[in-house]
């Protein structure tokens, strides 16, 4: 890109001598970096200028686009980046700025083909490439925001704007921000911004844990001069923050400067000598957790912009500071650093793929110095310029500012807090006829090596926390009862669940039934429809090594006893040869053919499913008789049946 000199349009005047001063005013101003009136003398410029001088129209449109964009008035910085490409301004970059305006504005489709025109001349721009990709993205996170829940607090909003909120305290019971509002020290308004410089306030929980009203920090950090975003030492006593003085009414420098508390004062600041040239800025400091100051600076030596570096606290003035790198920084801006107590770093970032403006992202330092950057997305951030986040501690909950949803663009304060997730698992403990036992309990094993003993209820009910993502084998157990193994698989999807895994374990002192197991008509052929069945079976009693049992087979009353108890023999055999095909020892099974010598005696459960049989009824030949043929064909039925019972449990104990 080929930025036009400032000095440049004053070759293009052919205007009166008043215009002329009224247009050199406003390159003056603009090279100060006094873009608050810079930008109003340029669009009184531009509309006395005649639409037939193209050349400069278009020239002045672009700076005063400029000065727009740097003070943050999005919506005039479009418009004149729009007039400069009408008249073929011929800096390129203005339809880069134009798709970042859009972009800011949340009009991402129109966004994006102003960045795809800017690509077609410079296919290699990290920052338009970027600008697309955080185009596509908002959409996406727009439509499915995170769990953060953000509130405007509107109790401590004016209409002069505060952002950059930071905790202090033991308990995080104060909140410094920086603000412009008009008890702020002095009376001029700055010509970079138009408003009044920022003081230090602050606010402070009341004993019902609510924030009471802002307060002007009355002490000798607050100046005519600039000053805001602070941090402060783990001991609290000492406060790095950015101050701007001035020399003969002009801004100098930003700059790092520090002050001790004396009692409940802050005494006034000094300089940080971060640089050994005065020249060099340093602003937005932020106290790591390692031992670091983090700051920002756009000194040489950087990846353009803004960048974040970091130096040794117990060092400044002897070592040279250390740019974050690639991974952190960009062509963009980076700023607003903060170091969290648990060592994660978060900073607003306008170069990384974003939803336009400033965006909140979150990196984690990975060895070899790499990070791992994330964008925090909606709803922490907007379309808007999001920044100057802080956390009450290592807790997914604090503060941060922006300026969305603000027709002045002025900057306020919102809180956030992740709401806690608590997945978790309950079920029944009970007996195959779902009566209560005794003593019962639970073990839940995670993949992560997590071993938890959970009692179950007298009521037979048992609960407990999982986490996201975890796979989990449990088994339930009690006295005098098989163990049943079941596992779960908890889905890494943040939202609160309950997930049900009931146990019905199986008695050691009673017959069990085997449900579906079929048999080919008056044979003993095993049908495929049994195999979930028995592979069930074969699961069982790996959850039981130590029993042996024995697998019966039963018939109903018809046919000679000869036949029945050979072919309920047979039928039994069946089952145990596929089980021990399937890696049961041969030792823990003894097959038994009963026949029709031993009848089904109902049991609660069957006399709940069938209304006309009551619970202890034997289901032998005479009560059969008694009934109609539809009803005898369904006992019959019942008596026939696979079971088995334990002979055993200390198999693997001898």
């Amino acid at each position: 890109m080929n930025r036009y000199p400032f000095f440049a349009i004053l070759l293009f005047l052919s205007l009166s001598s008043c215009e002329t001063a009224n247009l050199s005013d406003a390159v003056a101003k603009e090279e100060r970096g006094e873009y608050y009136a810079a930008a109003r003398t340029y669009r009184s410029v531009y509309a006395k200028t005649s639409a037939q001088k193209t050349h400069l129209r278009g020239s002045i449109a672009f700076h005063m686009a400029e000065c727009y964009r740097k003070i943050e008035n999005t919506q005039k910085a479009l418009s004149g980046y729009n007039n400069a490409i009408r008249y073929d301004y011929e800096d390129s970059s203005k339809v880069f700025y134009s798709a970042l305006m859009l972009h800011k504005l949340g009009r991402y489709a129109d966004a994006k083909e102003q960045y795809a025109a800017f690509l077609d001349s410079f296919p290699n721009h990290r920052l338009a490439r970027n600008g697309i990709t955080g185009c596509d993205s908002a959409l996406k996170w727009k439509a499915n925001p995170t769990r953060y829940i953000v509130k405007k607090m509107d109790k401590i909003s004016s209409r002069y704007g505060e952002f950059a909120p930071v905790l202090s305290g033991d308990k995080y019971d104060r909140l410094i921000f920086t603000s412009s509002r008009k008890d702020a020290v002095g009376d001029s308004k700055s010509a970079i911004t138009g408003i009044k410089n920022n003081d230090f306030y602050e606010i402070t929980l009341d004993e019902k844990g609510q924030w009471t009203k802002p307060k002007h920090i009355e002490n000798a950090i607050n100046t005519e001069y600039d000053e805001g975003v602070c941090s402060f030492s783990a001991n609290g006593a000492t406060m790095y923050y950015t101050c701007c003085p001035e020399e003969d009414g002009t801004p100098k420098t930003a700059d790092v400067y520090k002050s001790s508390r004396s009692g409940a004062q802050w005494n006034a600041g000094e300089r940080v000598a971060i640089f050994k040239d005065s020249t060099s800025m340093a602003a937005h400091p932020a106290v790591g957790a390692d031992g670091y100051l983090y700051f920002v600076s756009d000194v040489k030596g950087g990846y353009g912009g803004k960048d974040i570096w970091r130096i040794p606290i117990g060092e400044i003035g002897s070592v040279a500071p250390e740019n974050l790198g690639p991974d952190i920084n960009t062509p963009g801006d980076e700023m607003f650093p903060c170091m969290r107590e648990d060592s994660i770093l978060y900073f607003s970032s306008d170069g990384h793929p974003g939803m336009g403006g400033l965006d909140v992202f979150k990196a984690v330092e990975r060895k070899g110095g790499k990070w791992r950057v994330e964008n925090m997305k909606s709803p922490i951030n907007s379309m808007s310029d999001d920044f100057g986040i802080c956390f009450e501690g290592t807790k997914e909950k604090g503060y941060f500012s922006s300026n969305r949803n603000d027709a002045q663009n002025a900057d306020h304060i919102y809180s956030f807090e992740l709401p806690d997730i608590h997945p978790k698992i309950e079920g029944w403990v009970l007996d195959r006829d779902e009566n209560l036992i005794d003593g019962a309990v639970v073990r839940m094993v995670g993949k992560d090596g997590s071993d938890r003993r959970i009692d179950v209820r007298k009521d037979g009910t048992y609960t407990a926390d999982v986490v996201l993502g975890m796979d989990y084998v449990l088994m339930g157990s009690a006295p005098g009862f098989l163990n049943q193994k079941q596992s779960l698989s908890v889905p890494n999807e943040e939202k609160n669940q309950t997930f049900y895994v009931d146990f019905y374990l199986a008695s050691i002192s009673k017959p069990l039934l085997i449900e579906n197991i079929f048999y080919d008509f008056d044979r003993a052929t095993l049908r495929p429809e049994s195999e979930d069945a028995l592979i069930q079976l074969i699961i069982m009693l790996e959850d039981n090594p130590n029993i042996t049992v024995e697998l019966s087979a039963h018939t109903d009353r018809k046919g000679t006893d000869e036949y029945n108890n050979n072919l309920s023999l047979q039928r039994a055999q069946s089952v145990i040869d596929y089980l021990i095909a399937g890696g049961i020892e041969k030792e823990r099974l003894t097959p038994a053919g009963y026949g029709k010598s031993a009848p089904k005696t109902v049991t609660k459960n069957l006399a709940k499913e069938y209304g006309f049989l009551l619970e202890g009824q034997v289901l032998d030949a005479a009560f059969i008789e008694t009934l109609e043929p539809d009803r005898q064909e369904i006992a019959d039925q019942i008596n026939r049946r696979t079971e088995f019972k334990i002979l055993r449990t200390n198999y693997r104990l001898f």
